[in-house]
């Protein structure tokens, strides 16, 4: 099968990633198994999703993880030209949801497996492909796990994001957060009485954006991002009950997404100590006020190009000498690295795709993945440098 065959295939799972990916991920153990490859299945806690690990070669160290996400972002509420979960070409284009973010990277490695299964690999190639991703790299993880604790090690990882086949070396870090302030009642005549959260938290939700200029200001900065700082936003916020009762409490979500030099942990300290401060002086009104702050979702790490020499001279190999790139937006690849697996993100199709209505993948774009997998099972079989 071709890869836009292929392509048309996984486009048509709903993995939205409210949704299980189980009929996604039988149909590749079949189409892998037509092939004499075996695979194994490292499920979620409640069976409903899985992440899927394959090995193609020898079963020895040195080999390359092809690594993408087979979940996908909602359609809900987009204007669609066309149906999301259809793959429909048009002047050039391939219009689906996935098909840039990531299936059009996994059907370009799918569609190669019938030839690399014949060469005499010395290195092995390893099919790694994840469950919610989207909703903080969630799957992953014990992937990962499994990869580093019962295979040889692999030399370098591949994470098929798109970038337009440009190899990104440099990636933010990322933590979603809730913060919650608990005031206390009281009729709005009687501002004395009471403490607003609602006023509380605004007064966080602009420490916040103080802090990031604070930072940015004193030279924390990394000119490869567009973004060159860390970056802490607030998107959601709600609270109240009457625009005449003092707010008894009022949440908000927000993020950071970290420079790889950095750590969330000291980007945060920043806040949690001002909000502690804050509380102090606020417990000395009222003891009943307090603010929180939980975790929405554990710490994607970062991705530091200069720890991932081997992967970058793959991609050399692979692509020729191109330019190294930085995102802000956030990957598996460093939780790859953090695990001691050299990583780099590069794969088909541009990022101002992902997640919008009418999502779509260039024919050229998914044409240039599928000729960086042509390459990569030849280079396999030459003995390593």
């Amino acid at each position: 099968m071709t890869p836009q065959d292929l392509l048309a295939e996984l486009v048509s799972f709903d993995t939205v990633s409210r949704h299980s990916n189980l009929e996604l991920i039988e149909y590749i153990e079949r189409y892998l198994n037509a092939f004499g490859v075996t695979s194994q299945r490292i499920e979620s806690d409640d069976g409903s999703k899985a992440n899927l690990l394959a090995r193609i070669g020898p079963n020895v160290e040195g080999g390359v993880v092809l690594s993408g996400h087979t979940d996908v972002v909602p359609v809900d509420g987009q204007p669609w030209s066309s149906e999301p979960f259809t793959l429909t070409e048009r002047d050039g284009k391939l219009y689906g949801r996935g098909s840039c973010d990531m299936k059009g990277f996994i059907a370009c490695a799918l569609a190669e497996v019938p030839t690399w299964v014949t060469l005499n690999l010395t290195r092995p190639i390893w099919l790694a492909f994840s469950y919610d991703e989207e909703v903080g790299c969630v799957g992953a993880p014990r992937m990962i796990e499994r990869l580093v604790a019962e295979c040889p090690r692999p030399a370098a990882v591949i994470v098929g994001e798109p970038t337009m086949m440009r190899p990104v070396t440099q990636q933010k870090g990322i933590t979603s957060l809730r913060t919650t302030v608990t005031g206390v009642e009281a009729h709005s005549s009687q501002v004395d009485q009471g403490i607003s959260a609602i006023h509380v938290a605004a007064r966080l939700v602009a420490k916040i954006e103080d802090i990031m200029v604070e930072r940015q200001a004193a030279g924390c900065c990394n000119e490869a991002f567009n973004v060159a700082h860390s970056s802490l936003h607030v998107g959601k916020i709600q609270g109240g009950t009457a625009i005449n009762i003092m707010a008894r409490e009022c949440s908000f979500d927000w993020e950071i997404r970290h420079l790889p030099e950095e750590t969330f942990e000291a980007v945060f300290e920043h806040v949690r100590a001002y909000s502690e401060s804050l509380e102090s002086t606020l417990k000395a009104r009222d003891a009943r006020a307090a603010i929180t702050t939980e975790f929405l979702t554990h710490t994607v790490p970062g991705l530091a190009g200069s720890e991932n020499l081997r992967a970058i001279a793959l991609c050399d190999a692979l692509l020729g000498k191109t330019p190294l790139d930085a995102v802000a937006y956030a990957t598996e690849a460093g939780q790859f690295q953090n695990a001691g697996i050299e990583a780099i993100i590069c794969g088909p199709g541009s990022i101002t795709q992902a997640h919008q209505p009418d999502e779509y993948i260039t024919c050229e774009q998914l044409a240039l993945g599928a000729d960086f997998m042509r390459r990569l099972g030849p280079h396999l079989t030459e003995a390593p440098a």
